[in-house]
């Protein structure tokens, strides 16, 4: 039987009429998270609804706890000042968990967006059951440390590495096989007795990029996710594709067997890193240690450069994104020097090129995956 988590969703956060909001509420309150500071006067001018509709929506979100009112944004006309707008926080929150091979992310949001704690657990050497149940102590100790209430717990977003097979199976790395070809849906809402939301972990971070990172300021961009492996997302008018089974952005798929060992995935730099005499153990702690002038990393990037080269302009030429996204577990010294060496394949015509997209390192300096999970449960909800 098909797992969906909106059946499972507590039924405190159930409107009059069924459902969490309706199409209306959904369009104001992706408005709302759009346009931070908005007034409840200027809604008018971003929809077809009239101003007595949109009042009277906007009271009732209100009403239930999701919106509230803020100051008034001063000189904005006639008459009494119209209050600004926010998102509530103190109306939901959720729980991202994001497994990566090594290290297992986990990230506690409201449903304004705003990062309540966050920390992570050492994946290696420990079963699926090991993980899950330090993963449940470190939810239990953010909820006690930040006094979050068992009511105000919407949902968990959940992402894993690998690509998605059907349902809520996924196909993931070699260390994650214990994880692979599962249910991961009725497993975890049995274990955290919680709707799950799941999702591949590149697009857990292009998620996490258009809400938080480029995507407020681009609205068409591709996501690179450099992980383990290597893939990523691409975000269309500001919506995440999916398209076919859910494997839209899955970029390593260009790659046949012998240039798939050429392609931009950490994993194979921390192989080369190690053959060159360092002790390098995990990802995470490349990341966070990374030296580009560490002996192998010139080398890695220089191999790899022409299959990541074809990719891009693969992108460019089938996409056309304004923007290309740099992220997932890449240190920021190490995706700078794959976007000097990037090599476009244009053939400009009567002296003139194609506009060409922007390569953007990730400002998103935590776990966009565990973020973009925590997220996902809202945006699938409520906007």
């Amino acid at each position: 039987m098909a797992y969906f988590p909106e059946p499972l969703i507590a039924p405190r956060f159930l409107r009059e009429g069924g459902g969490v909001v309706s199409s209306n509420e959904r369009d104001m309150l992706r408005l709302i998270w759009r346009h931070p500071g908005l007034s409840r006067s200027e809604v008018t001018g971003h929809t077809d609804l009239t101003q007595q509709s949109v009042y009277r929506i906007i009271d009732q979100l209100e009403e239930r706890g999701i919106v509230s009112f803020g100051s008034p944004k001063p000189g904005t006309g006639r008459g009494q000042p119209s209050p600004t707008l926010r998102l509530e926080g103190r109306y939901a929150y959720s729980c991202g968990i994001s497994v990566n091979t090594d290290v297992i992310g986990i990230c506690l949001m409201d449903i304004s967006g705003k990062v309540l704690a966050e920390s992570s657990i050492i994946l290696r050497e420990r079963s699926m059951a090991q993980s899950l149940d330090l993963v449940r102590e470190h939810l239990a100790e953010h909820q006690r440390a930040n006094d979050l209430s068992e009511d105000a717990f919407f949902g968990i977003g959940f992402a894993i590495a690998g690509f998605h097979v059907s349902g809520t199976r996924y196909n993931a790395p070699l260390p994650l096989h214990e994880w692979s070809l599962i249910e991961l849906g009725p497993l975890l809402t049995d274990f955290f007795g919680k709707p799950v939301w799941v999702h591949n972990g590149g697009k857990a971070g292009t998620v996490a990029e258009s809400m938080f990172g480029a995507g407020r300021y681009i609205r068409h961009f591709a996501y690179l996710s450099f992980n383990y492996g290597f893939g990523g997302g691409l975000v269309s008018n500001g919506e995440l594709l999916h398209n076919g089974v859910g494997n839209a952005g899955e970029f390593s798929g260009i790659y046949d067997a012998e240039e798939n060992k050429r392609r931009p995935a950490l994993q194979y730099l921390i192989e080369n890193l190690n053959r060159n005499g360092l002790d390098i153990p995990s990802i995470s702690y490349m990341r966070k240690h990374f030296d580009p002038k560490w002996p192998g990393v010139a080398e890695w990037v220089d191999e790899v450069t022409p299959a990541y080269s074809r990719l891009i302009n693969a992108i460019w030429a089938i996409f056309d994104p304004q923007g290309i996204i740099f992220g997932g577990q890449i240190p920021s010294a190490l995706a700078q020097m794959l976007i000097d060496r990037t090599e476009i394949f244009d053939r400009p015509r009567y002296g003139v090129p194609r506009p060409r997209p922007k390569l953007i390192i990730s400002e998103i300096a935590s776990d966009a995956s565990a973020m973009g999970a925590a997220i996902a449960p809202f945006k699938s909800a409520y906007y």
